[in-house]
């Protein structure tokens, strides 16, 4: 299986990739306002690559529940000058994490190569024809909802079902209708992007059902508020539980882990996969 981002390509089977945050926002839920400033920004992602990220996701805009949104003009403002210095600065993969076509189309030129999109549930097809033309690794990531609705009243039936119909679908007009090859596509069932501490953990129960695609998984679980309302634990008491899930992905054969500790999370994974290389196969 092959994950193809511009002149990136990530084979697999093959170690966990593991996908350091770079939150250029004063207000996303874990750490907003630390890295705002570009050149504070560019110190932290060189950090989490030297601690082993092998893609840096870059956001002006916070995706968590009830976030107001950003003017395009202001998250180019955020985002442009670190995906330029870090382009100059490393060799790592470089993700934009963005709902806006504008955006993902500056951060590409800049040096970007991934498009990590929530808002793949969109009607609009900008997005996609972005990713087309510069031939960049796309994460199609499921939400119910808007970051401004989607935690108002989730509501499935069954979600782990619902989840794979929303990427059996929007596999079909990716690959059919905007020019993107199988190969640019990561998959992300979206935990948080509306659904409860319930649907959450159905979700991490049922990933391994999401392989059947042969597309290569992403998780993001790092520090998200369900860990606290599942254990109580405040928001910087929630690495084991992050670890807990990232290692249980792993089993389930999730490919990428986005994370906001990834040193941690790069030691929890590779002693995972450590075990699992020594699983009886009947």
């Amino acid at each position: 299986m092959l994950f193809r981002a511009r002149q990136f390509e990530f084979r697999f089977p093959r170690p966990t990739l593991v996908m350091g945050i770079v939150n250029v926002t004063p207000d996303s839920f874990s750490d907003g306002g630390k890295f705002l400033d570009a050149d504070a920004a560019v110190t932290h992602a060189l950090e989490l690559v030297a601690q082993g990220a092998e893609i840096l996701d870059i956001g002006g805009e916070s995706t968590r529940p009830g976030a107001a949104p950003v003017s395009e003009a202001e998250e180019l403002r955020r985002v442009i000058p670190v995906v330029e210095q870090l382009a100059s600065k490393t060799k790592v993969a470089l993700s934009i994490d963005t709902l806006k076509p504008a955006v993902a189309r500056a951060a590409l030129v800049a040096g970007a190569k991934i498009v990590n999109d929530v808002g793949a549930n969109r009607e609009g097809d900008a997005m996609w024809k972005i990713v087309a033309e510069f031939n960049a690794g796309y994460i199609c990531v499921h939400a119910q909802g808007s970051p401004q609705t989607m935690q108002q009243n989730p509501d499935y039936t069954d979600v782990v079902r619902e989840v794979g119909e929303f990427f059996s679908e929007r596999l079909q007009t990716l690959l059919n209708e905007t020019g993107i090859a199988a190969e640019q596509v990561v998959l992300d069932p979206g935990i948080g992007f509306g659904k409860t501490p319930a649907h959450n953990l159905q979700l991490l129960a049922g990933l391994r059902s999401f392989t059947k695609w042969r597309r290569p998984l992403l998780l993001g679980v790092s520090r998200k508020s369900f860990i606290e309302k599942l254990t109580g634990a405040k928001l910087n008491e929630r690495l084991p539980a992050s670890l807990a899930c990232a290692t249980l992905a792993v089993q389930s054969g999730v490919q990428i882990i986005r994370t906001h500790d990834v040193a941690e999370t790069l030691q929890a994974v590779r002693m995972a996969e450590a075990i699992l290389q020594h699983e009886n196969v009947d």
